[in-house]
């Protein structure tokens, strides 16, 4: 990841044409591209220079999907899913394997290059400039997370968090108690105007951040709900 300087997105996408004109969109903006042809490629080429990765969903050898869960294996930056499947269950699977966001084909130049800056702004400009800066560490009983690193440990063991789930833990562990509506996290966080899908996309993270760091998700004793009001830790 490259805190200052040209940023570096990758693009994996089986069309030629769609990634020339990715390429042409995102290099005229300023950023250095990386382009995958496949969700294997993708996974290849991910590493610690790349700022940002734009996954096709349904692509050869491997889709963006499966590509997805192996690259959040060593890497935490924006996914942004780029495909022609709308449905809401396609979104979920996609915030469910780590996500970060969603753009249909067709899509227009505005909304690509709105969509990109967006991630990238949230992920670097944003992180670690939330409500709470010191001290550099919040804790709560054996749940540590390092405000400086962007990491968790629990009981000294490592749990890996995708970008957004790290800022949602942060924010819940940053007010104790108090109850977060999924239109206060989702502004909070995505800093954009709430809209009613969204709550989907807040759901699936909660999901996906207490399989991470619950016992028992189903029975959550950090991240708990208050029934028809939001998400709370205490």
């Amino acid at each position: 990841m490259n805190d200052q300087g040209i940023k570096k997105i990758l693009v994996a996408d089986d069309s030629p044409d769609i990634l020339e004109l990715i390429n042409i969109l995102l290099s005229a903006e300023g950023y250095e591209i990386v382009s995958a042809q496949n969700g294997q490629e993708a996974v290849d080429f991910t590493d610690e220079t790349i700022d940002l990765i734009i996954l096709d969903v349904m692509m050869p050898i491997k889709s963006g999907f499966k590509a997805c869960v192996e690259i959040r294996e060593k890497s935490t930056v924006p996914i942004l899913f780029l495909t022609a499947k709308t449905q809401d269950s396609d979104k979920v699977m996609g915030f469910s394997v780590g996500g970060d966001d969603y753009l249909a084909k067709p899509f227009s130049y505005v909304e690509l290059v709105s969509r990109v800056k967006s991630m990238l702004r949230r992920f670097y400009v944003y992180q670690g400039s939330g409500i709470i800066t010191s001290p550099s560490q919040l804790t709560l009983r054996d749940l540590n997370l390092n405000l400086d690193t962007r990491t968790l440990t629990r009981n000294q063991r490592v749990i890996n968090l995708t970008d957004i789930e790290y800022q949602i833990l942060e924010l819940l562990l940053s007010h104790l108690k108090k109850i977060f509506s999924t239109e206060n996290l989702y502004e909070s966080i995505w800093r954009e105007p709430y809209f009613y899908q969204a709550s989907n996309t807040i759901m699936v993270h909660i999901r996906n951040l207490r399989q991470k760091i619950e016992e028992n998700p189903r029975e959550p004793q950090y991240v708990k709900t208050a029934w028809g009001k939001g998400y709370y830790i205490d």
